[in-house]
């Protein structure tokens, strides 16, 4: 019976020794090369992305955990270059491709021909429907009905909103307006008398609304989508109209405005985008892909979210010029595979 239990010890050691040597062997992408294809770099979300991909991939790089984590972004934001860029993607070698999508369709032809060739994709932000490919995105609608729940709750009376959308015929600018129109037919006492496209940029944004502005009656609240707040402040000031409850968007220029006005006349409002940090979050599931691990084709990150509360806070640990963010670890990317498992 002993001599049984140590034989039975000895094939358990060996086993998990064995499962042990699997899994680290299943780990290993030091020789693996991803690249990020990226559409658009004309705002400081997008920068600040950039940056994040830059840092948490050279990282992995110099700490051997990936061969390389390169970065490229097309001049234009159109369908058919960034198309162009992942089929030269293909044809360089690399295992995985990130991407920040222009279309959510007019690229699945590209998609699936890097799925075809055995590259992996990764979605984020801006995804894909392309079923081989991976989504990494937040639920873009829920952040635009809370803008409008939130306008509910100081604004019970309602009255005119302006709307500033994103860039069009972006996913991302689709779904939270719909998200918006939609917490519009929840809460009827407010009505969308006009709306603008600002391309998540603050020059934009402001040239946008100051040229629609004096054809509006009296706005109390101004819907975002991010990168557009401080440009909509400037423009209600340059046309010497009140200043209307505007919903942020998390960039360090709108927080600083904020806290000016929080300090003046105790204003008070909401601001909420996704984090740039998810492209780091994004590098990492295609890293777990690559390894072999199971991962879900579907995974969600909550949008972040600063309030009076927390504004000195954000805006303390957010550098001029650049947007409130959070960084993804290998272990919060490893936590939300199992989340959605």
């Amino acid at each position: 019976m002993m001599i049984s239990k140590m034989l039975l010890g000895a094939a358990s050691v060996a086993m998990v020794a064995g499962l042990a040597q699997a899994e680290s062997h299943m780990a290993d992408t030091s020789g693996k090369r991803i690249a990020l294809s990226n559409n658009y770099a004309g705002n400081s979300w997008r920068q600040a992305m950039l940056q994040t991909w830059e840092e948490v991939g050279g990282q992995a790089v110099a700490d051997g955990v990936l061969a390389a984590a390169d970065a490229y972004t097309t001049s234009e934001n159109q369908a058919t270059e960034q198309a162009a860029q992942i089929q030269n993607m293909i044809l360089q070698g690399y295992d995985a491709i990130v991407m920040n999508a222009a279309s959510p369709t007019a690229l699945n032809g590209a998609v699936k021909e890097a799925c075809d060739a055995g590259v992996t994709v990764v979605s984020f932000d801006g995804i894909v429907t392309e079923p081989c490919a991976w989504r990494i995105a937040v639920d873009f609608a829920a952040m635009g009905r809370e803008e409008v729940d939130y306008l509910a709750t100081r604004l019970p009376d309602g009255g005119n909103l302006l709307e500033i959308r994103g860039l069009a015929g972006v996913f991302v600018d689709d779904e939270i307006s719909k998200g918006i129109h939609e917490g519009v037919a929840e809460h009827d006492q407010f009505e969308i008398v006009g709306s603008v496209h600002g391309d998540w940029a603050q020059d934009v944004a402001q040239k946008a609304v100051a040229g629609v502005l004096p054809s509006l009656p009296e706005i109390v609240g101004v819907v975002t989508q991010g990168g557009d707040g401080y440009g909509a402040a400037q423009a209600f000031k340059a046309a010497g109209r009140p200043t209307p409850l505007i919903v942020l968007g998390n960039r360090q220029d709108e927080l600083q405005w904020w806290a000016e006005q929080r300090a003046a006349n105790n204003y008070e409002t909401l601001s909420l985008s996704i984090a740039p940090g998810v492209a780091s979050l994004a590098l990492w599931v295609a890293q777990q892909v690559l390894a072999g691990n199971e991962v879900p084709k579907d995974l969600t990150v909550p949008f972040l979210k600063i309030t009076q509360d927390t504004l000195d806070e954000s805006l303390a640990s957010t550098p001029e010029g650049s947007v409130a963010n959070v960084t993804y670890t290998l272990g919060d990317a490893k936590q939300v595979i199992a989340d959605a498992q």
